[in-house]
């Protein structure tokens, strides 16, 4: 039986042959949470009466209120702190950094199976894991057992042809991604990515590309392992692990295929108030829509590439005085990255702030919280209404030089 990279994944972990529409018990590689999440499941396990199988696996991340902006959210944090202390579990605390950076940084591997209490658990399938995101009480069972049930998804094959033009980013990738097939096109599917267009994206740029196929719906998304993906994890990060080429088997079995040719891409945004509602920044341009605050960060705009873009667009430049620029790396060693390289330096002299690694303002809870009748142009990945913690403001998500290039002009540009 010919296998997709998804069924692949499942199967090793389940202790035998998968197809789609399976439903089977699968053992967990490692599992995670959230500040957000973490405080029910927690409460879950404690209900169970177990302890935590493998706890040197199982992650607690403080990222989206980092630091925390009300007593509520360090009352949470402590919950998460005492029980990671007493288990033995990992503790990321405030200002380490985003989990799902983290997760891609410091633990996750090809062909491994990830889940966490955060639906963008599936960036890590850029490194060619199989990574979802499941409820709290279900990460709950995984990090007691070191199981957890779950349906094989079909896959639709996502094929990328060529290269990026400048100017173009894994952003652009997605966003287009999204407003062809709609925010449910992909409802319980995998997105298996492939074709020469993969391996001409930087690791960084897969990640960023699967972080976000939960806004299409999927289950999870993922890329084919290559050198790059080996070369980031044993030269870039040190962490050695059994190279193996995964990918899917040839005549395996889709329910679809979307060819992306990358030499024809523009810089697209996505407008208020839904992901898939996709604009060519060519277009939005002309319609002189001005910006009040401008993002740059989260697990879709905050790694070291994107604030690389971003400077250089900036460096030598002043943003404009009616507009705000808030910059947040996406972890501590990216944070580091950018003050060795001058980064922080550019980003603050064009007269925007660096806020604490984290999640910063994507969430609304704290670094950056709109206003009411407010316009950001954020690198985030969700702008329904309310997400920057207004739901009368208007959010646009872009690449991180389309957020620079707008902070300096003051309205929505292209880059």
């Amino acid at each position: 039986m010919k296998q997709t990279l998804t069924e692949k994944i499942i199967s090793n972990h389940a202790g035998k042959k998968v197809k789609a529409g399976d439903i089977v018990f699968a053992d967990v590689d490692r599992a995670f949470v959230q500040d957000g999440t973490g405080p029910l499941t927690v409460k879950v396990i404690k209900e169970m009466g177990k302890g935590l199988d493998r706890p040197e696996r199982k992650y607690f991340f403080l990222d989206h209120a980092s630091p925390s902006s009300k007593s509520e959210l360090s009352d949470a944090h402590r919950v998460l702190r005492d029980f990671a202390s007493s288990t033995g579990a990992v503790l990321s605390d405030v200002g380490k950094g985003i989990c799902h950076q983290l997760v891609a940084e410091q633990y996750a591997l090809p062909g491994e199976l990830i889940v966490g209490a955060d639906s963008h658990t599936c960036t890590a399938g850029g490194l060619g894991a199989f990574a979802s995101g499941f409820g709290s009480t279900d990460i709950a069972f995984a990090m007691a057992t070191g199981r957890l049930w779950l349906k094989v998804p079909q896959s639709i094959k996502v094929t990328l042809n060529g290269e990026l033009p400048e100017g173009v980013s894994a952003k652009d990738i997605i966003l287009t991604l999204i407003g062809r097939i709609s925010a449910s096109g992909a409802t319980y599917k995998a997105l298996e990515f492939g074709g020469e267009g993969v391996e001409n994206l930087s690791v960084e740029s897969r990640l960023t590309v699967c972080n976000m196929v939960i806004e299409a719906g999927a289950k999870n998304g993922v890329m084919p392992v290559d050198d790059k993906i080996a070369d980031y994890l044993e030269k870039e990060r040190g962490r050695k692990f059994d190279f193996e080429r995964l990918r899917a088997d040839e005549g395996a079995s889709y329910e679809s295929e979307i060819i992306i040719d990358l030499n024809e891409l523009e810089p697209v945004a996505a407008a208020p108030h839904s992901v898939d509602n996709i604009k060519k920044l060519s277009h939005l341009e002309k319609e002189d829509i001005k910006v009040d605050q401008v993002f740059i960060g989260t697990c879709t705009g905050g790694r070291i590439e994107d604030l690389e873009a971003a400077a250089r667009i900036l460096e030598g430049k002043k943003i404009n005085p009616s507009t705000r620029l808030a910059v947040c790396p996406a972890s501590e060693q990216v944070f580091l990255k950018a003050l060795d390289a001058g980064l922080i330096k550019i980003f603050t002299e064009s007269g925007g702030f660096v806020v604490t690694p984290g999640c910063g303002p994507c969430v609304g809870i704290q670094g950056g919280v709109l206003g009411k009748g407010e316009v950001c142009l954020s690198t985030a990945n969700r702008n329904f209404k309310g997400r920057m913690g207004c739901p009368e403001s208007f959010i646009y998500l872009a690449s991180p030089r389309a957020a620079a290039a707008s902070s300096l002009a003051g309205k929505i540009v292209s880059p």
